[in-house]
């Protein structure tokens, strides 16, 4: 009788079959072409046979099964806040890049709200409340509750009363990252003052805010237009959208490239622990962007910024995108940059999520605006692909 596991192979049989390198079959796995399999009772993976002779067949040219197409199901909904084009990111027509050699987050504010007063010096924030033992998603989630019941009553969805909720929500999540005295300051000197930062590390982290402020209809932004066109208040819309942000696949992606990080610093030796990950059928953290083929640009402003401020400990985020390129092929994107800027200036853990929660509100509050202005309700359809009813000939 043939074993279970006959029809595995093992990582150098698959890689011989596929006529590649080991670190080129582990890349394999790291781009979801191939799937390892866990043999149960030890920590070695294996490979389907015909998982590997259909990679055969497809790098050889033969035609791959067809699938529905994804864009097919993606809703497409009108903007003008955000471009991304020919591998750059735009704000309502201006280089998102080149806007954050100078612009704090309150300029992108007021540019993507249309709200000049967003850049004025207002009210200084409240007293920091104390503090919970809540993580972040959820001490940022419960302040936006507390907030949402003192607002509600006749709360208005115009756009004045909703820049000015925006501005508030805005001041009270940076005290949920960061916990901050009162003070008129720009967010990222706030955030450099909890935090104790220099100069040059507080004008790292303006950078950081204002290439993390909107990215089109990513998931979190597309669940707050879907929540802003119910007619439900900001408080609930950023809300909402900070628990799509929560997940692995989002803004967890920043969480678990500063795992990836610290992991580096503990163990000493990048090489091992990435291709170890590979290895064991993990993906890497950080690297690649669909949008953005040829390298994510926020990434490499923010790296290269990195590099000029703290290059004493620049070097290890630059050692590990320069392995990660070479094992999977793919460039860091803003969430391995937000990570390595957390990690170097020895921020608290979670610091990059926070930065990332801070900087997001700003598109989340804009989208909200425009959707509320449109006055639709986003309903998209299903494209049913089960069994059909079956006729009725009784009659």
């Amino acid at each position: 009788m043939n074993s279970p596991h006959s029809t595995l192979l093992s990582a150098r049989q698959a890689a011989a079959r596929l006529g590649v390198k080991l670190d080129t079959l582990y890349a394999y796995v790291s781009r979801g072409r191939l799937r390892s399999v866990v043999i149960p009772g030890t920590r070695e993976r294996r490979y389907r046979v015909q998982d590997i002779e259909a990679l055969v067949n497809l790098r050889s040219g033969a035609t791959p099964l067809q699938h529905p197409d994804p864009e097919a199901l993606m809703p497409v909904i009108g903007s003008s806040l955000c471009l991304i084009e020919g591998g750059h990111l735009y704000y309502r027509g201006k280089d998102a890049v080149r806007l954050s050699d100078w612009a704090t987050l309150e300029d992108i504010a007021s540019l993507l709200w249309l709200d000049e007063s967003v850049t004025q010096s207002g009210a200084p924030t409240r007293p920091s409340r104390p503090a919970t033992e809540m993580g972040l998603i959820q001490r940022c989630q419960s302040r936006l509750a507390a907030l949402g019941d003192e607002d509600l009553p006749e709360f208005e969805l115009t756009w004045p009363r909703v820049a000015r909720t925006g501005r508030r929500i805005l001041r009270e999540l940076v005290d949920c990252v960061a916990s901050t005295l009162p003070s008129r300051e720009a967010t990222h000197r706030r955030l450099a003052a909890a935090w104790k930062l220099r100069e040059p590390e507080a004008d790292l982290l303006r950078r950081c805010l204002v290439l993390i402020a909107d990215h089109e209809l990513n998931p979190s932004t597309f669940v707050a237009r879907c929540v802003a066109s119910t007619g439900a208040t900001p408080y609930a819309v950023v809300s909402a959208a900070i628990s799509a942000l929560s997940g692995r696949r989002h803004g967890g992606e920043t969480a678990r490239a500063e795992g990836l990080l610290c992991e580096l610093l503990e163990e000493g030796d990048p090489m091992a622990v990435m291709a170890g990950r590979l290895a064991r059928g993990e993906r890497l953290p950080g690297f690649g962007h669909p949008l953005y083929p040829g390298g994510d640009p926020r990434a490499a402003a923010i790296l290269a910024a990195l590099a000029q401020a703290l290059p004493e400990t620049c070097a290890l985020a630059q050692t590990a995108a320069g392995i990660g390129f070479r094992l999977t092929g793919r460039q860091p994107n803003v969430d391995f940059a937000l990570a390595a800027v957390a990690t170097g200036l020895g921020l608290p853990r979670t610091a990059g999520l926070g930065l990332f929660i801070i900087g997001r509100t700003v598109g989340w509050i804009a989208h909200a605006i425009e959707q509320y202005e449109s006055e639709i309700l986003i309903r998209p359809r299903a494209r049913y692909l089960g069994p059909r009813p079956e006729s009725d000939d009784s009659g």
